[in-house]
C-alpha cells in the first residue's frame, strides 16, 4: 500500500509541472528542452547530453533533472552543465536500484563507493542538489538535504599534480620542455607540420591558455604595433575565461609576445584573412584556427572549430613528435592543463607573486596560486659524467648525426679553443649560413649539427659540467641547470661515437680471438 502511495503521490507532483519550453543559454542559443538528447553548438563548445543514459533513474527523475539542468543550461557556462549532469550519472551509474527520489540513504552508500581521488565527487554533486532543492522540484527528499548540511564534504584537491610534479599530469621539467620547443621547430623546418599546428603549439607553450581560448581567438587579436624607434612589438588578445559572460569573447586580455614567434604568427593571420576575404563582410573577423564549412553556432562563431576540436588538434600534434620525456622514458603526456601549470611554475621561480601569476594564468583571484609559489623546480642537483651518460638516451636531446670527419670545406668546421687547445673540430654545421646561437654549445641539440666521430666530445662535456658546478656555488639552481639537455646530447655523441668506433674495429674470429 505505501509503495501504491509513493506512485500515486509522485504521478501527481510530475503531472502538476510545466511543460518544458525552448531553453535560451546565455550567449544567445536556443534548444528543445523537453527532448531527451540535448544536442547544440554554443559559442566553441559543443553541448551533447542525452538523458537516456541516466540508467537506474525513473522517467519522473529524469524530468525532474531536466527542468533543473535546464536552469543551469540558461545560467551557467556549458562546462558547469556538462559537469552537473556527468556527477548526476555518476551517483546513478553506482547505485544498486532505481532512483525515483534521492535519500540520505542513497548519498550515505554513494559516498561510502568514492575513493581518496573521487571524495570531491559528492562535494560538486551537493551544490547540484541544493539547486534542485531551492528551484522546488521533487525528487530529493528532506532527509537527503539535511544530511548535507551533516556532512563534511571533500573539496576537489588542489595544487596535487603541480607540488609533485607529477610525471603525467605535473609542470614539465626544463629539459621536457626544450625537448618539446626542439621537436616543435624541427617538425616544423623540415615540412611535416603546417603553419596552423604550429602556431597553435606554439601559442600554448608561450601562454599556456585553455582550450575554450584558443577556439575563441579572431584574426583580428593578432596585433603588431611600433615602438618611439619603430621596433615592432607583437601581441595577441587573448579572449578570457572568466565565469559569468555571455560569450568567450566577452573580455580580451593583451597578452605580449617575442618577436620571432609574432613574425610568424602575424604571417599565419595573414593568411586566415585572405582566405576568408569573400566569405565574411569583415574578415578580420574570421577565427584564428577556422575549420573549412560553415557550423550552425552563435553569431560570431559559425567557422570557429570547438574547444574539444582544438585540444584534440593540439594533442594529436605533440603526440606526434614522440618526444621522451627524461624521468618516464616513455612519450610526453601533453594537455593545455600541464602548460598552464608549467608557465605557473616558471613563474614563480621567477619571483612573481601571486597577483601576476594568477593574471597569467587568467584565474579571477589567488586561492588556486599559492601552490606555485610552494613548489621547488624539478632541477637534478648534481650531474657528473655517470649520470650525463645514464641520462642521455632518455632525454633523446642529440638532434644531429654522426660524419667520419674528412669534410673538405673547413669553413663549416666547429672549433673552441676554451674546450679544448688541440684546434680539433667537435664537428660541421649543416646549415651552410651563420645562424647566430653560440658553438659549440647550442649546436648539439641542432638537427644540422654534423658530429665528428673523432671530435674532443669527452673534453666537451668536462667543460659543461665544469661550468655547472661552478654556477651552482654563485648562483641558483636555474642558471647552473641551463645547459642540462646540452649536457645529456654531448653525453649521447660520446655514446654514439664509441658504437660506431666499435663496428670499424675487425671483427674476431673465433680461433685464438677473444672468447
Amino acid at each position: 500500500m505505501m509503495l501504491n502511495s509513493l506512485a500515486a503521490e509522485e504521478r501527481n507532483e510530475f503531472s502538476q509541472l510545466p511543460l518544458l519550453p525552448l531553453i535560451t543559454t546565455k550567449s544567445g542559443v536556443s534548444f528543445d528542452a523537453a527532448a531527451d538528447i540535448w544536442a547544440y553548438q554554443d559559442g566553441v563548445h559543443n553541448t551533447y547530453l542525452d538523458f537516456t543514459k541516466l540508467t537506474n533513474s525513473s522517467k519522473s527523475f529524469r524530468e525532474y533533472a531536466k527542468r533543473v539542468l535546464s536552469w543551469y543550461a540558461e545560467n551557467r557556462s556549458p562546462d558547469h552543465l556538462k559537469n552537473m549532469f556527468q556527477r548526476l550519472q555518476h551517483f546513478l551509474r553506482a547505485s544498486n536500484h532505481e532512483i525515483s527520489r534521492i535519500s540520505a540513504v542513497d548519498l550515505l552508500n554513494y559516498r561510502a563507493g568514492l575513493t581518496e581521488s573521487t571524495a570531491w565527487y559528492l562535494g560538486t554533486f551537493a551544490g547540484f542538489l541544493r539547486k534542485w532543492k531551492k528551484l522546488g522540484y521533487p525528487g530529493v527528499d528532506d532527509d537527503a538535504e539535511l544530511l548535507l548540511k551533516q556532512l563534511r564534504v571533500e573539496g576537489n584537491a588542489k595544487g596535487v599534480a603541480v607540488l609533485t610534479w607529477d610525471v603525467n599530469d605535473g609542470p614539465l621539467t626544463h629539459i621536457e620542455t626544450e625537448a618539446l620547443n626542439a621537436a616543435l621547430n624541427n617538425a616544423y623546418a623540415c615540412g611535416a607540420m603546417s603553419m596552423a599546428d604550429y602556431v597553435l603549439s606554439w601559442l600554448y607553450v608561450l601562454l599556456g591558455q585553455r582550450n575554450t581560448q584558443h577556439a575563441a581567438l579572431k584574426v583580428c587579436d593578432v596585433q603588431l604595433n611600433q615602438d618611439i624607434d619603430g621596433t615592432p612589438k607583437y601581441s595577441i588578445l587573448m579572449p578570457s575565461a572568466k565565469k559569468g559572460t555571455t560569450s568567450p569573447r566577452a573580455r580580451l586580455v593583451k597578452r605580449p609576445l617575442n618577436e620571432q614567434f609574432g613574425e610568424i604568427l602575424v604571417e599565419y593571420a595573414e593568411t586566415v584573412r585572405a582566405k576568408f576575404e569573400s566569405i565574411l563582410p569583415d574578415p578580420t573577423q574570421a577565427p584564428l584556427f577556422p575549420i573549412s564549412r560553415i557550423v550552425r553556432r552563435s553569431p560570431g562563431f559559425e567557422f570557429h572549430r570547438t574547444a574539444n576540436d582544438i585540444g584534440q588538434i593540439t594533442a594529436h600534434v605533440f603526440d606526434s613528435l614522440g618526444v621522451i620525456s627524461e624521468r618516464t622514458g616513455k612519450a610526453i603526456n601533453i594537455s593545455a592543463t600541464r602548460f598552464r601549470r608549467t608557465i605557473g611554475t616558471r613563474a614563480a621561480e621567477e619571483g612573481y607573486g601571486p597577483l601576476i601569476i594568477a593574471r597569467l594564468l587568467d584565474h579571477e583571484d589567488t586561492q588556486n596560486v599559492g601552490v606555485y609559489s610552494a613548489n621547488s623546480p624539478a632541477i637534478i642537483e648534481r650531474i657528473d659524467r655517470a649520470i650525463a651518460m645514464e641520462m642521455a638516451p632518455l632525454a633523446q636531446a642529440f638532434a644531429g648525426t654522426l660524419v667520419d670527419g674528412l669534410a673538405e670545406d673547413s669553413s663549416r668546421r666547429i672549433i673552441d679553443l676554451r674546450v679544448d687547445r688541440s684546434r680539433a673540430p667537435m664537428g660541421d654545421c649543416g646549415k651552410h649560413g651563420f645562424c647566430g646561437f653560440s658553438a659549440p654549445i647550442a649546436c648539439y641539440t641542432c638537427s644540422s649539427f654534423e658530429a665528428w666521430i673523432d671530435g674532443p666530445h669527452e673534453a666537451v662535456l668536462q667543460h659543461l659540467l665544469q661550468q655547472r658546478d661552478k654556477q651552482l656555488k654563485v648562483a641558483d639552481k636555474r642558471i647552473a641547470s641551463i645547459n642540462d639537455r646540452t649536457i645529456f646530447a654531448v653525453a649521447a655523441v660520446i655514446q654514439a661515437c664509441n658504437e660506431a668506433k666499435l663496428k670499424l674495429l675487425p671483427s674476431e674470429n673465433n680461433e685464438g680471438g677473444i672468447q
